[in-house]
């Protein structure tokens, strides 16, 4: 025994991982404080996923159903899949940690996106591999450069599809360009939390592709559209033996019952969903053109997100249009652990929120809004 080793020591690597680091919650001294920072949506959940939350306050003494059958089932039928191809999780960060964990070793390689969700890279890092970055062109994830960074060593390719935090989005063409040109050994992970939003005829969420291949897995949430984001629901749907081995390690009660009792009956209500999503499109049009039309740039986004664009003048950079909007209760997304120093994502919100934001940024580009 080693009596130099005075205290529990992580493995190598674990303290290399920077922490993922939220949003900022709260603006101190301001009364009303609108959180346009982590892509909640502003018409919040169904009224029928409401109630049976509250209805599952009657059991609370009773352990949830370890399969979430309920919520697995309300997802295949919606969505017209094989419930056994469906996994639940306690958010799709649950499942994309599973992913990692059940297929990457110490000696893997996983390869990300310049502008990809952080937590790939906090659980590829987590299980011991280590994480390839490549380039994206115009804020959009780039096929080739992906393709020229597979190796050997590649196990797995993480794709957000949309992307967070740039709203942009790949053409289903080239995910299926991409997967053509990957090993089969390769696991394509299509995360497609925004799914929901896009509506683009060039835009598929994976479903097709998962359906008729061994290797591809495609990750959801309830976090957004469906307005669940406080209880933490997220849904995979893959092929069999993935699903398999993934099962085999999860937590035997990985989601809570009311979660599984809400993310059913919201799934089940998409004239719900279908609302949500036209006031975002109306909105995600209304607010580009008017920040544009003040003379700042925005990333063309199918999503329920601008990436916001400040010029590098005195007084007028992101760090400045945050301070202004924070003293007026208006929190964005400081975005600089994306690749974006001068930049800020702005979710969608009420519409007293996005005039709000376009009003004070028209005064701190001095235009009027």
């Amino acid at each position: 025994m080693n009596s130099e080793i005075s205290k529990p020591v992580p493995r190598p690597g674990i303290l290399d991982i920077a922490a993922y680091v939220p949003g900022k919650e709260g603006a101190p001294g301001v009364a009303r404080v609108y959180k346009l920072s982590s892509n909640e949506t502003p018409l919040g959940a169904s009224p029928k996923a409401i109630a049976a939350f509250k209805a599952a306050a009657d059991e609370l003494e009773r352990y949830p159903d370890g399969q979430a059958t309920e919520l697995r089932k309300a997802i295949a039928e919606v969505n017209g899949l094989n419930a056994a191809n469906i996994l639940c999780g306690n958010g799709s960060d649950e499942l994309l940690g599973l992913l990692c964990h059940v297929y990457l070793a110490p000696g893997d390689e996983a390869v990300i996106t310049e502008h990809g969700f952080l937590v790939y890279r906090i659980q590829i890092m987590g299980a011991g591999a280590t994480p390839v970055t490549v380039k994206e062109k115009d804020c959009t994830v780039d096929v080739d450069a992906i393709l020229a960074a597979v190796t050997d060593k590649t196990k797995m390719v993480f794709i957000a599809n949309p992307g967070n935090p740039t709203g942009t989005y790949v053409p289903v063409s080239e995910i299926r360009r991409l997967h053509a040109a990957l090993p089969k050994n390769v696991i394509l992970v299509l995360d497609a939390a925004y799914a929901e939003y896009v509506r683009r005829n060039d835009y598929e969420a994976g479903l097709e592709l998962v359906s008729s291949n061994a290797n591809v897995v495609m990750t959801r949430t309830f976090s957004k559209a469906y307005g669940l984001a406080a209880l933490r629901v997220g849904w995979m749907f893959g092929p069999a033996e993935i699903v398999d081995a993934l099962n085999r390690i999860r937590g035997p009660f990985n989601m809570n019952s009311a979660a599984i009792a809400a993310g059913a009956a919201a799934m089940r209500d998409q004239a719900f969903v279908e609302t949500a999503v036209a006031y975002n499109l109306m909105w995600l049009d209304k607010l580009t053109s008017a920040l544009e039309a003040i003379g700042l740039k925005v990333t063309p986004s199918v999503a329920n997100f601008v990436l916001i664009h400040f010029p590098d003048v005195d007084g007028k950079r992101a760090v400045d249009a945050d301070d202004l909007l924070t003293s007026r209760g208006y929190i964005l997304r400081a975005v600089r652990g994306y690749g974006f120093a001068n930049s800020l994502r702005m979710s969608i919100g009420p519409e007293e929120a996005n005039r709000g934001v376009i009003e004070t940024l028209g005064e701190l580009m001095g235009r009027a809004a």
